[in-house]
């Protein structure tokens, strides 16, 4: 088997996911096309030079349907020879495509991929494709279904977390993330968004809300609370699937919960072969990845089993892995991920999460891979592990090392 290495991981900077967002009149396809250009100039790749673009998004409806993929790359400057993937994991579509395409290198299956990710949450607005486990009778009652900020709170309740822990990540996250664009620590990775005439649309994140206090937080409604005890009562649902609760902790709001925003991310994968044909420098190899199945109603828990699947499987522990990103989906998820490692959280989202930055569901995986890589390099440190809580249950992590 081959080794399957990181050449280049870029992402556009994250757009507020609303009408008044700096993105919100750019489409998926030319958000997707210009970073599978960005990727080819700045690695002066041929047109032909990959095998397969594989690309995630997590509502595959409208503009962002038909494989969207294939659609990409017949607009961007890529040859029409190459096809195009679309896969759908929900919030870990864009790292799914990273392991994807680190696995077919690995097997043979061709010397060099792009894989990535793109979500505009503002343009197809996140649940409007009517998922099967949400509405369907069939799969619904099964599984106990409650939406995922139910599903956060109960994660919050079940093992112990305030809404003063919460809100003290969150702040956390806030004050990292502005501190990592202060000290110009995305600028390898971010790709500015222009206008058909080459102006720059949007240059930075523009989600974050520097500042940010616990005081400010404490001020907000708890987002969940209405939909859990009035209606349509889904506290009730979560009890009767665990009857050893006799409540639940609405702890989350929208000041620790993932932002809604538009954005993408895309990495350059490929074997020895494939940089000694464009002269390209691997930065990580791509040391193992894993995915998992996990309770679909709790739903988030999916970073702590597949950790544990990902370093069994791997002949690893905790402690050989220097930084972590773990998606900030909700502050809870973060607080159990490090709770049940005993991980310092100065070595968890180092620059801040999703919190602060914003989470564009098909696209995270792929921009935290490169946030890693970039973290890896500026500490000078080897190994680190990234992953996501994932939608009806799962979760993914992918463990990269610099070479």
């Amino acid at each position: 088997m081959s080794d399957a290495y990181i050449y280049d991981a870029v992402r556009t900077p994250r757009g507020k996911g609303r009408p008044d967002g700096s993105l919100h009149e750019v489409t998926s396809l030319t958000l997707s096309a210009g970073l599978l250009n960005a990727v080819k100039e700045r690695n002066n790749l041929e047109g032909h030079a990959v095998e397969d673009v594989i690309w995630g998004n997590a509502t595959q409806v409208k503009e962002q349907g038909g494989c969207l993929a294939r659609s990409a790359v017949l607009a961007s400057d890529l040859d029409e020879s190459i096809p195009g993937l679309s896969i759908n994991r929900f919030c870990a579509s864009g790292l799914e495509a990273v392991n994807l395409a680190a696995n077919q290198v690995k097997g043979g299956g061709g010397n060099g991929y792009i894989a990535g990710g793109v979500e505009m949450m503002g343009r197809v607005a996140m649940g409007s494709d009517g998922a099967a486990i949400a509405v369907d009778p069939s799969v619904a009652f099964k599984t106990y279904f409650v939406p995922q900020g139910i599903s956060a709170d109960i994660i919050a309740t079940e093992y112990g977390f305030t809404r003063e822990e919460a809100d003290a990540l969150a702040v956390e996250s806030q004050r990292r993330a502005a501190e990592a664009w202060a000290d110009n620590r995305f600028a390898k990775s971010i790709v500015p968004v222009r206008d058909q005439n080459g102006l720059v649309i949007l240059d930075h994140d523009e989600y974050m809300r520097p500042g940010t206090t616990t005081e400010d937080l404490a001020k907000l409604k708890a987002s969940f609370k209405d939909m859990g005890e009035v209606m349509p009562g889904f506290d009730k649902v979560a009890m009767l699937k665990y009857p050893h609760l006799d409540h639940i902790e609405h702890i989350h709001h929208a000041g620790n919960s993932s932002g809604i925003v538009d954005g993408a991310g895309a990495v350059l994968i490929g074997n020895k072969e494939f940089g000694e044909q464009f002269g390209l420098k691997p930065r990580a190899r791509i040391r193992a990845n894993a995915k998992i199945g996990t309770d679909p109603t709790i739903m988030l828990t999916g970073p702590v089993p597949v950790t544990e699947k990902i370093l069994r499987e791997s002949g690893m522990s905790i402690s050989d892995i220097d930084l972590f990103e773990v998606n900030e989906a909700f502050a809870a998820v973060v607080l159990r991920f490090m709770q049940a490692f005993q991980v310092d959280p100065g070595k968890v989202n180092v620059n801040g999460g999703a919190i602060a930055l914003g989470h564009p569901l098909g696209a995270t995986g792929a921009i935290i891979i490169g946030t890693l890589l970039d973290e890896l390099e500026r500490q000078d440190k080897n190994v680190g592990l990234a992953t996501l809580c994932v939608a009806s249950g799962m979760g993914a992590a992918t463990i990269i090392e610099r070479v």
